[in-house]
């Protein structure tokens, strides 16, 4: 489970992340992102470490290619403690920047393996996000 305190500040962080995006404001955005960054640099390997503060972070990096590593840092962290709700959103994730980098073979090992983790998942949507864009990458 995360922490409190630090779900809070992930979260503010992530609502402060998308007003700086809308208004194009990218020095708030850059100051933001980088706080976001301190929180999960400073509790890496710590107790205090959750898959969550790095998908977050993952979301909001604008370079695709650090973005897919990021969500592989955040699926290690969710594995790790077996999170079916985290590996599942996040391996969904990873795989909609795979196709848009063309890595198609990557993004349909993830979603397949998104849809293995969703399955003990509750949320309906994301498992039918998962299954249509798993149906046509495989329909060829």
């Amino acid at each position: 489970m995360i922490n409190t305190k630090i779900y809070k500040e992930v979260y503010s962080l992530s609502e402060k992340l998308m007003v700086a995006a809308k208004k194009d404001n990218v020095e708030a955005f850059e100051s933001l992102y980088a706080e976001l960054k301190a929180i999960c640099v400073d509790n890496e390997n710590t107790d205090k470490d959750h898959p969550e503060q790095w998908e977050t972070l993952a979301d909001f990096t604008e370079d695709l290619t650090e973005a897919v590593a990021g969500y592989g840092k955040a699926l290690q962290k969710a594995t790790a403690i077996n999170s079916k709700d985290h590996m599942s959103s996040i391996a969904f994730s990873m795989a909609t920047l795979q196709l848009a980098l063309g890595e198609t073979e990557a993004a349909t090992k993830n979603l397949q393996d998104a849809k293995t983790s969703a399955n003990k998942v509750a949320d309906k949507d994301l498992k039918k996000e998962i299954d249509d864009l798993l149906k046509t990458l495989t329909a060829d």
